[in-house]
């Protein structure tokens, strides 16, 4: 029996939208060739030691809607993710009871029409903790929060290496936090 799905009402303290993204300049590759390289080859984009991809369910080297991968994340935070969309430039995983975080992901790769000859990679989450006791890990201590933030942007890091392009600067990383009723409470940007 499929593991129940993990949305982000489901779990516990501050809604938190992120986005890190990375702009390319002369990339090798289409935005679309680019993305059909991540999606057949995942595990490769993150750094093992912060959050090891396995999959578990689905083949090898490609990306379909169903498939399954367990994440070990480094501290006691190992959780699993289902890919709920695939399409040319983008796909989008849920996470599954038990993971750390309600919500979803959504990982990008487009064209930006404003820059010629730029495109931009881009991994934007919706998410809540799964509960209390993590909510206070994450967020009041802070190594939850630390572990995800090098994952996504060493991800952006290498996604922009295997274009075969040039990084028009560092990793930018976008905030947007709100409480139970929606209300936005915090927004920040910074690069890193």
């Amino acid at each position: 029996m499929p593991k129940p799905e993990q949305p982000a009402h489901t779990g516990a303290g501050p809604h938190i939208e992120r986005r890190y993204f990375i702009d390319i300049e002369h990339s090798k590759k289409s935005a679309k060739e680019l993305f059909h390289d991540i999606k057949c080859d995942l595990e490769k984009f993150s750094p093992d030691l912060l959050a090891d991809f396995h999959k578990e369910k689905g083949e090898a080297h490609s990306l379909a809607v169903g498939d399954e991968f367990h994440i070990k994340i480094l501290g006691p935070w190992n959780g699993e993710v289902r890919v709920t969309e695939v399409a040319d430039q983008h796909f989008e995983l849920i996470t599954l009871e038990g993971h750390p975080e309600a919500g979803r992901i959504r990982f990008s790769a487009r064209n930006l029409p404003t820059k010629p000859d730029t495109l931009r990679f881009e991994i934007h989450s919706w998410a809540r903790s799964r509960d209390g006791l993590v909510a206070f890990a994450y967020s009041t201590i802070g190594v939850g929060k630390q572990v995800q933030e090098q994952t996504w942007v060493t991800f952006c890091q290498r996604a922009a290496e295997a274009s075969g392009g040039t990084p028009t600067g560092p990793v930018q990383v976008e905030t947007v936090e709100q409480d139970g009723n929606g209300q936005h409470t915090d927004h920040h940007e910074r690069t890193i």
